[in-house]
């Protein structure tokens, strides 16, 4: 299968490439980790104005009809910059759900996001959760209503976003509500990531919602819950590409560079090796990652397409970022040095919506379910 990029797709790639790239420093990302802020507001404003944060939305409702290809190339070049904004949450879960499945209310956000002006958070993962699609905060039926009680944990950006996304378990299955975070009986409370995101947990204290806040429809909960956190596995292992693919590249520099024993560090086979396996898990990761979007794109997904994506941002990210400390020697400890940021954030990715283990778990379900088929 080819998946080579279109002109317009390599156009976009670029610009991302530019903004991101003209933005964003070792020095910036030093000096934004010592500020208060939860993400760079200036560059995700240069972003909407670029119409970058529209690249996914229909074109009906003042997007570009574009698909998660063309938004995970946007990722990949956050991941290689690492560029501190929330595009996963917001795009590529909260945005791409509303513009599918919400109201026509539902989505007077999706302006404003699009424009810059708001960010969306998501509110998923669980104490002992397994699978992210299959909550355990419960929702209640309440009058022509609905009454929230449970914990959400790990919820990037949730102390920062004007509205949040709740996956719940109804008496019909999992459903999506739209939540005010200033609704009686919403606790948020923040937490420290791995990598310095902002995360919070979230208590709902028998929060009431009315009817029109279920996204879509109860009936329909467990197909538009599947999807958006197949959205969110997928676009974070695209953005784990360019994670690893930029520490790989800056250690192939560092080890050309320093000597050991009166050789350049890369000339050691042991290190060339180590490097050359760091470059097959990338284009692992960076072609199952590109066939579960297109397979996203194309109403065609599989769940073990999506779960091998996701597996090989977790497993092989984890390999590259530890090839990066290592061949860094004493360097690659230092907190001090840029290639710290790529070991933490590839740890974080690899852990969120499910890591190596529950993947591999998921894949081996379908395989052995006979619910896989060829794509052609």
């Amino acid at each position: 299968m080819d998946f080579s990029l279109s002109d317009d797709q390599r156009e976009l790639r670029d610009l991302a490439a530019r903004i991101l790239g003209d933005a964003i420093t070792d020095e910036s990302l030093r000096d934004f980790a010592d500020s208060d802020a939860a993400y760079d507001e200036a560059l995700w404003k240069t972003l909407a104005e670029a119409g970058l944060l529209a690249m996914a939305i229909s074109e009906d409702r003042g997007g570009l009809g574009l698909g998660m290809i063309e938004l995970g190339l946007l990722l990949e070049e956050q991941g290689r910059t690492l560029a501190p904004l929330p595009i996963v949450p917001t795009i590529a879960m909260a945005a791409m759900t509303l513009d599918r499945d919400g109201t026509d209310a539902q989505r007077e956000w999706l302006p404003k996001v699009t424009g810059g002006e708001a960010i969306l958070a998501v509110a998923l993962e669980e104490i002992g959760g397994i699978d992210a699609a299959a909550p355990a905060l419960k929702a209640e039926p309440d009058g022509n209503g609905w009454r929230l009680t449970g914990t959400k944990i790990a919820v990037s950006y949730g102390a920062e976003a004007a509205a949040l996304l709740v996956t719940a378990a109804t008496p019909q299955g999992p459903a999506l509500f739209l939540v005010d975070p200033r609704t009686s009986g919403v606790e948020i409370e923040a937490q420290t990531s791995t990598s310095g995101e902002p995360q919070a947990r979230i208590t709902f204290d028998a929060v009431q919602l009315g009817g029109d806040d279920v996204i879509g429809s109860i009936e329909d909960g467990t197909r538009i819950v599947r999807a958006l956190v197949d959205r969110g596995q997928v676009a974070l292992a695209q953005r784990q590409v360019g994670v690893a693919a930029e520490a790989l590249r800056r250690t192939a520099e560092y080890s050309s560079g320093r000597t050991q024993f009166g050789k350049p560090l890369g000339s050691f086979q042991a290190v060339q090796q180590r490097a050359a396996d760091g470059f097959i898990d990338i284009e692992a990761m960076r072609s199952t990652a590109m066939l579960a979007a297109w397979s996203l794109d194309e109403g065609r997904a599989q769940s073990a397409d999506i779960a091998t994506a996701k597996y090989w941002a977790a497993i092989g990210g984890h390999r590259v970022v530890h090839t990066a400390q290592h061949l860094h020697g004493g360097m690659g400890a230092d907190i001090t040095y840029p290639i710290h940021r790529y070991f933490l954030t590839a740890t974080q990715i690899g852990a969120a919506l499910g890591g190596s283990a529950p993947m591999l778990a998921r894949i081996g379900r379908e395989v052995a379910a006979g619910a896989t088929a060829p794509l052609a």
